[in-house]
């Protein structure tokens, strides 16, 4: 009999070890486990089922049968400290893959937890009745009645329950070490989008990338921040502004592209956006595609659909955008993964746009209206103090933009269930 080469292992489950094949491994995560020991006197039979099977595994080699046996106890203690260890994603790529040691979120209103707070700009949420439901009630400049996407793919992912902003807040070197967002709410790919939103821009985020690494490096020293930018996980999570708050209500970009001319404009900057984040160090990048704007209250509003539907022209703008990105992205993919790196694609647009055509199915009533209003004018700044409607939990919505905790928590799930694995 022949021992089994790495190449050639087949694994088997646990429930299968005491018969394993001679060609069986076991699976890489418990095969990494197991600690070769040298048996206390006698006290460790190799002639023993589960020993037997463990030397068949092996591929019978008469070395393994005599001094030298696996202790199986520490199997199953090292199995079982992994299985529970946080920021370790189950079931997908190695366990030196599946390492989160942090999260870092780029983006605008969707993911900002405050980075906007002091800035003179009509795009934050740091008043009520933003945050009502986020933990003790506080408004923190997050633009939902709660939780937001980055708290809760960190929560989801086991390496912290909240993703706080880089931006004013007293940040303790725990959170700096775990992950922070740059998202600033009214920000996009297109820098002429932040000018209009007074905001930081796409490039302004990764300058501010730049100086986390500068403080990080600075407190635990280069190996350390160099461990942490490389395990951890990005996302970017843009695009929106560019579409309904510059193409569609200021002229000048309409003048100088028809929509698909734009969409180019807008792809080509997202994807020089994201290479330059891979080349500052961040290896696994979830690059989260547009919603179906058109379905935005404030937009079915502006479309001016007497039962409510969405609004057309904006979803097949984000249709279109997606469509190039997404190509783009796994082009992008393919030509960095030499590097180690891997980039995919989030589909958010037809998640969301699950809930809103199945409410019943996920335990909404409304669909087409916000919380707090339904037009342009009921979000951030213009919403300030107003009152919230009272059963927030029937709405996928929360203001004229931006959807609920309820919607953003069933969509994370969806989004990490679908499209967490290429990323591991």
């Amino acid at each position: 009999m022949q021992r089994a080469t790495t190449g050639s292992c087949t694994p088997v489950a646990a429930s299968q070890l005491l018969h394993a094949r001679p060609r069986a491994c076991f699976p890489p995560r418990l095969a990494r486990a197991i600690k070769l020991v040298r048996c206390p006197g006698s006290s460790c039979r190799s002639d023993s089922p589960i020993m037997a099977s463990l030397t068949t595994c092996l591929g019978g080699h008469s070395s393994w049968r005599r001094p030298v046996l696996l202790h199986l106890v520490v199997v199953v203690v090292a199995a079982a400290a992994s299985a529970f260890q946080p920021g370790v994603i189950h079931g997908a790529a190695s366990a030196e893959d599946q390492k989160i040691s942090a999260i870092f979120m780029f983006g605008d209103s969707i993911v900002d937890p405050g980075n906007n707070n002091n800035r003179f700009t009509e795009a934050k949420a740091n008043f009520p009745p933003y945050g009502q439901d986020f933990p003790g009630g506080v408004p923190t400049g997050r633009f939902s009645n709660g939780l937001v996407p980055g708290d809760l793919l960190a929560s989801k992912l086991g390496v912290k329950e909240l993703l706080p902003p880089f931006i004013g807040d007293d940040l303790e070197l725990k959170d700096l070490l775990t992950g922070v967002a740059f998202a600033c709410g009214g920000s996009g790919y297109d820098l002429l989008t932040s000018k209009l939103a007074t905001t930081l821009s796409s490039t302004d985020q990764l300058d501010l990338f730049r100086d986390y690494k500068e403080k990080l490096r600075a407190l635990v020293g280069e190996e350390e921040m160099t461990r942490v930018i490389s395990e951890a996980v990005y996302f970017t999570v843009m695009g929106a502004n560019d579409i309904l708050n510059n193409y569609f209500i200021v002229p000048l970009r309409r003048h100088e592209y028809d929509l698909p001319s734009y969409v180019d404009f807008l792809v080509s900057s997202a994807i020089n956006f994201t290479k330059t984040l891979n080349d500052m160090g961040a290896k696994r990048i979830g690059f989260v595609g547009v919603p179906p704007l058109g379905c935005c209250p404030s937009q079915i509003t502006l479309g001016g659909s007497p039962s409510r539907q969405c609004e057309p022209l904006r979803n097949q703008a984000s249709r279109l955008f997606n469509s190039r990105i997404s190509q783009e992205i796994e082009i992008l993919n393919a030509e960095r993964s030499a590097s180690g790196s891997k980039i995919a694609y989030f589909d958010i647009y037809y998640n969301l746009l699950d809930l809103i055509q199945n409410p019943a199915l996920y335990g909404f009533k409304d669909v087409s209206e916000g919380c707090c209003g339904s037009t342009v004018l009921n979000a951030a700044v213009f919403i300030a103090y107003h009152s919230a409607c009272p059963n927030v939990i029937d709405y996928i919505f929360w203001d004229g933009f931006h959807p609920t905790e309820k919607a953003y928590n069933i969509v994370v799930d969806k989004l990490i269930q679908q499209n967490m694995k290429y990323l591991m």
